[in-house]
């Protein structure tokens, strides 16, 4: 966990994040646009995730992406093909994205477009199973992901993640008979953590467990289709 307090500046880092986020937030309220923290390890597959999502959805919503990565646009550039703004943030040195940084890039897509023509925003969080959880960015809801690859402990030995996600997207299940994996016993270290957590199993590659997501994502949209 982070250290909180930073005895040099006499500042409470969450408490100052917090506000930005709650200023993040009244700016997606005000335009009438859900926001959807997309976190998880390196590798899980939240990229691929969304190329899935932004294939099927655009047809329905109109959808932004804020996406933080440490160095490089690589999966910046993999989201634009689909034609939607994609925002980068470079962080740096640092594991996760923060509500300042944030700020800095709805600023972006202030100067850019007109935000209350959006639906949603997703923002891709930087991969790291630990520190996104811990600095709200202005979302409405948290969405995290683990791949069957990771582990079925991981919920145990990492439970920030986990208690504070909303939804949580079991990914590559695909491969889940070649490691060996028990999404059962995955489901089950979950619910340890969170026992109101929406838990979807789904596969990037298949499809299978897609539409779940996708309504779970349209009971959130403020601009669902009536």
């Amino acid at each position: 966990m982070h250290q909180t307090f930073d005895v040099a500046l006499g500042v409470n880092i969450l408490d100052a994040n917090q506000k930005g986020a709650d200023h993040n937030r009244a700016h997606f309220d005000e335009w009438g646009i859900t926001c959807l923290n997309v976190m998880s390890s390196p590798g899980a597959g939240k990229t691929a995730l969304l190329e899935r999502t932004l294939a099927t959805l655009t047809t329905d919503y109109k959808i932004a992406v804020i996406e933080g990565d440490m160095t490089t646009e690589l999966d910046a550039e993999r989201l634009r093909k689909y034609g939607v703004p994609v925002i980068a943030i470079n962080t740096g040195r640092s594991c996760h994205l923060d509500s300042k940084m944030v700020a800095g890039g709805i600023h972006r897509f202030e100067m850019d477009y007109n935000p209350s023509e959006f639906d949603l925003v997703f923002v891709e969080n930087v991969g790291n199973l630990v520190c996104p959880a811990e600095f709200e960015v202005g979302e409405h809801a948290k969405v995290a992901l683990l791949s069957v690859t990771e582990g079925e402990d991981k919920p145990l030995k990492y439970p920030i993640m986990f208690q504070e996600a909303d939804c949580l997207l079991i990914t590559k299940i695909d491969l889940a008979p070649y490691v060996d994996a028990d999404i059962d016993r995955i489901i089950a270290n979950v619910r340890q953590m969170n026992s109101r957590v929406t838990i979807l199993p789904v596969s990037a590659k298949t499809g299978e467990g897609f539409e779940r997501w996708f309504d779970w994502i349209k009971t959130r949209c403020k601009r669902s289709e009536n």
